[in-house]
C-alpha cells in the first residue's frame, strides 16, 4: 500500500520581515512566475486531503530556491545572489534547511514504519518563456529508469484524459524529471522500493485565465489521482 506525501515548494511569494528592505522595488518580480508558482497553492490545497502528510512553503523562491540542491547555480536569485557569503549561509540555515530537512525526516520515519512512499511535488510553469509558448497543459515529471514512477504516470495520464480527453498531458515536460529538484535529491537518499517521486507541473494559463476552466482542471487532476491511488491500494 502506498503512503502519499504531498509537497509544494513554491506556494507563495512571502518575504520574511528581515529581508523586506532587500526586496524594495521588486514588487513586480515577486508577483511574477519568478517569485512563486502561480496556482500551485490552490492545486496543493485541492489535493491535500488525499495525502497522509503534506508540507507547504510560502517563502518566495527569490530568497532561496527550495527545489534546487545547494550546488545549483540558481539556488539564489538576482536579488540575493550578490549578498555576502555569510548572509547566504544564514538564509540557508533559516529558510532552506528547515523545510527540506523536515520533509526528509518525516519520510525516513514513514519508511522505518515499513511504508512505501509516493511523493508528489506540486508546481506550475509560465505559459510563455523567453518568447516561446509552452506546449502542454499538464506535465508529469519522473525518472524514466524508475519503473513504478513511469507506470504511475502512465495510469495517471490515462485517467486524466478519460475525464477530459482534450487535456494535453506530457511526460518530463517542460523539464526533465531527473533535473536538479527535490525529488531527484530524495531518490539518491531512498531506494526505489521505498520512494517514488513525481513533480506535477500545471500550465499557469489556467489559474491566470477562466475561473471555470481552472476549477475543472483542479477537479480532473484530483479525481484522476484519487482513482490511481485507489487502484494501487487494492492491487
Amino acid at each position: 500500500m502506498l503512503t502519499f506525501v504531498l509537497t509544494c515548494e513554491h506556494g507563495g511569494n512571502r518575504v520574511p520581515v528581515s529581508y523586506v528592505p532587500l526586496f524594495k522595488g521588486h514588487q513586480d518580480l515577486l508577483a511574477s512566475h519568478r517569485g512563486y508558482d502561480i496556482g500551485a497553492k490552490e492545486l496543493y490545497e485541492e489535493l491535500q486531503d488525499l495525502a497522509e502528510v503534506h508540507y507547504f512553503a510560502d517563502t518566495t523562491r527569490l530568497l532561496v530556491e527550495l527545489n534546487r540542491s545547494l550546488r545549483s547555480k540558481t539556488l539564489f536569485s538576482s536579488v540575493t545572489d550578490t549578498l555576502p557569503e555569510r548572509e547566504k549561509e544564514r538564509i540557508i540555515e533559516k529558510h532552506y534547511y528547515p523545510y527540506r530537512q523536515e520533509v526528509e525526516r518525516k519520510m525516513k520515519e514513514l519508511i522505518m514504519a515499513q511504508k512505501r512512499l509516493l511523493h508528489i511535488s506540486v508546481h506550475s510553469f509560465t505559459p510563455v518563456l523567453e518568447g516561446k509558448e509552452r506546449q502542454a497543459d499538464v506535465g508529469l515529471l519522473f525518472d524514466p529508469a524508475r519503473q513504478f514512477e513511469k507506470s504511475f504516470c502512465n495510469k495517471w495520464k490515462s485517467e486524466m484524459q478519460k475525464l477530459q480527453p482534450d487535456l494535453w498531458v506530457r511526460y518530463n515536460y517542460p523539464y526533465l524529471g531527473i533535473s536538479d529538484g527535490f525529488p531527484t535529491y530524495l531518490r539518491r537518499i531512498f531506494p526505489e522500493k521505498q520512494y517514488s517521486g513525481i513533480e506535477l507541473e500545471i500550465n499557469q494559463k489556467f489559474p491566470l485565465g477562466d475561473k471555470m476552466q481552472w476549477y475543472e482542471l483542479r477537479r480532473v487532476v484530483k479525481e484522476s489521482l484519487q482513482q490511481v491511488l485507489t487502484s494501487y491500494c487494492h492491487s
